[in-house]
């Protein structure tokens, strides 16, 4: 394996990690929250 191919493989080893400590963490369900009152202020229902 090159040396590029193992950095590669790392960085995302840790992507997928963070990802998964942020839906452990309730980081979607805050993203989620602001999204719904994103778009309804948007459209105007809120």
């Amino acid at each position: 394996m090159t040396r590029r191919t193992v950095l590669w493989a790392g960085l995302c080893a840790a992507a997928v990690l963070l990802i998964v400590l942020g839906v452990v963490n309730g980081g979607s369900r805050d993203v989620f929250a602001k999204a719904v009152k994103i778009c309804s202020e948007c459209i105007g229902l809120g």
